[in-house]
């Protein structure tokens, strides 16, 4: 007989509307051309503006080594997007802070000949001023920009920076930064 599959791991695949259609393991989500799944993106502000980036840990099987958003996972079957992200939050840089849902988007990105993102991605924001600690496993370097100083260096070297954060930045700039700078200047930060 054979052993009842573990939910832990088992990634949550969804169709272009984000409704469920089935489970899989994370790896043969991102195998080949990947899987549609879910998934989420954090973006960590302190009450100056400034975002957190985090440096891709080598050990990466996608983007090693690139820069990108505060955080980025997925949800595991059965588990809400928030509580993902809040968790995940805390196992890859030690934070505890609220979350903010901002919007959603479908992506596809093909790294090389390894694999590839296909994601349905929620992106959160939240402010905090309490300082990361990185999980070497999943981050080798944090930093901290301003938006303007984001903007100059991925239009100066965009090859630094992963393909999901890119997007999410120019969407965040153009179309959702007022409300981002409420949040910075309304809640008190963590």
């Amino acid at each position: 007989m054979k052993p009842i599959p573990s939910t832990a791991n088992q990634l949550i695949l969804v169709d272009s509307n984000n409704a469920c259609i089935g489970y899989s393991e994370k790896l043969t989500c991102h195998q080949n051309e990947g899987m549609l799944h879910r998934a989420f993106s954090v973006l960590l502000f302190n009450s100056q503006g400034e975002l957190l980036l985090q440096k891709r840990s080598q050990h990466k099987m996608l983007w090693p080594g690139y820069w990108s958003n505060s955080c980025c996972s997925h949800p595991y079957r059965d588990e809400h997007i928030l509580a993902a992200a809040q968790r995940r939050t805390t196992e890859e840089l030690g934070l505890k802070c609220p979350l903010y849902p901002i919007y959603e988007f479908e992506y596809f990105a093909r790294y090389k000949d390894v694999g590839a993102e296909h994601e349905f991605c929620s992106v959160f924001v939240g402010v905090t001023d309490e300082e990361a600690t990185a999980c070497p496993l999943e981050i080798s370097e944090l930093c901290t920009l301003g938006a303007e100083e984001i903007d100059h260096k991925i239009k100066d070297e965009p090859e630094l920076f992963t393909p999901w954060f890119k997007m999410e930045w120019q969407t965040l700039r153009e179309q959702h930064w007022g409300q981002i700078e409420t949040l910075i200047s309304t809640r008190i930060a963590c």
